[in-house]
């Protein structure tokens, strides 16, 4: 079923404001700090369009430094017939397409994603507009949570393009096509293919993201974070679903099951001295985390990854962990902690 989730809200403008008018008339005439001004209330959208189409921050960052670039070569050409957004999304699109290319990336099975990153529930807050309605917030969230964002990198490029313009932007068949440069024939059966290979790693609502946690998602969380550091192995594993995976982008290995997941805690992360990593409550693609930081010889702690949760009625169902201290800045955490 087609959802549209909304675009961000700008501070100072509309796109058919005589605001905007002026401003696009200066872009053109090559005033560059005009551009930005035109841009900037797009910026987050267009990333996180990015992000879905390529699951990474990193590459994200590069595709719509991209993008930015050819709209300011090409704005003579935007004759205003569509929204500004539409022609920019139209371009993210292109550039997105183009890094999928450079990087030479396949889709991939279950479990053999690399280049995953987590997105900062503190950026995706920017999308959210004065008087945004929540079953709005909750549905824009569910399309960026951990599950689709994977399941949509076993797309190819194509297949993924149109499903996120049709069933997430709500573009027309037309408007796709036209784009990927194919047949409206082509859009359809595409997106029909994509929809079948998503259908079956659509993760149930019981796991999908939600717009805050509610009180036994906290309680766990906490319960997590206490038994983490007294080294409880007994009651970290009374959190975790038989079933629980437990998954560290860029390795390409997963660890399924309690005992499995068990037995990694309490000898992997620091030789199994979980008392001495700290943990910090973030949140990432809609769900719950916890920012893992290690001490050094004198004390002080570095960051070294995020750990991203998904809930079920019984446990936790699934650990995402990403070994990135680069990450930190961008979800507002310090590098290092006393």
């Amino acid at each position: 079923m087609t959802r549209r989730y909304p675009e961000p809200v700008s501070t100072f403008q509309t796109e058919d404001s005589p605001v905007a008018a002026d401003l696009l008339a200066a872009a053109r005439a090559g005033d560059g700090e005009a551009f930005k001004l035109l841009t900037g209330p797009h910026l987050r959208a267009l990333h996180v369009h990015a992000y879905r189409m390529l699951g990474s921050l990193d590459d994200a960052d590069e595709a719509v430094q991209d993008a930015l670039l050819s709209a300011w070569r090409a704005l003579g050409t935007y004759q205003g017939q569509a929204p500004l957004s539409h022609w920019l999304y139209r371009i993210t699109t292109t550039s997105s397409l183009k890094v999928i290319r450079a990087k030479s990336r396949r889709p991939v099975p279950a479990g053999e994603i690399g280049h995953l990153q987590p997105y900062p529930d503190r950026l995706l807050d920017q999308l959210t507009g004065p008087g945004a309605d929540p079953a709005a917030i909750a549905e824009r969230r569910e399309s960026v949570a951990l599950a689709f964002i994977t399941a949509l990198q076993r797309l190819p490029a194509r297949q993924r393009a149109a499903l996120i313009l049709r069933d997430v932007l709500a573009w027309n068949a037309a408007e796709v096509a036209a784009l990927l440069e194919i047949s409206v024939p082509a859009v359809n059966s595409a997106l029909q293919r994509a929809r079948v290979t998503l259908s079956g790693t659509r993760p149930a609502d019981s796991v999908t993201a939600r717009p805050r946690l509610d009180a036994r998602q906290r309680q766990v969380l906490d319960r997590f974070t206490d038994a983490w550091q007294r080294c409880d192995i007994e009651a970290l594993a009374a959190l975790l679903r038989e079933d629980v995976v437990l998954s560290m982008p860029p390795e390409l290995a997963t660890i399924s099951g309690r005992t499995e997941v068990t037995r990694f805690f309490a000898t992997v992360p620091a030789g199994g001295r979980l008392d001495t990593i700290r943990l910090v409550a973030t949140a990432a693609n809609g769900h719950p985390a916890l920012a893992a930081y290690l001490p050094d010889q004198s004390a002080r702690c570095h960051g070294y990854g995020i750990m991203v949760f998904t809930f079920a009625d019984d446990g936790i169902t699934t650990i995402t962990g990403f070994p990135s201290p680069d990450l930190f800045e961008r979800f507002g955490l310090p590098r290092t902690r006393d």
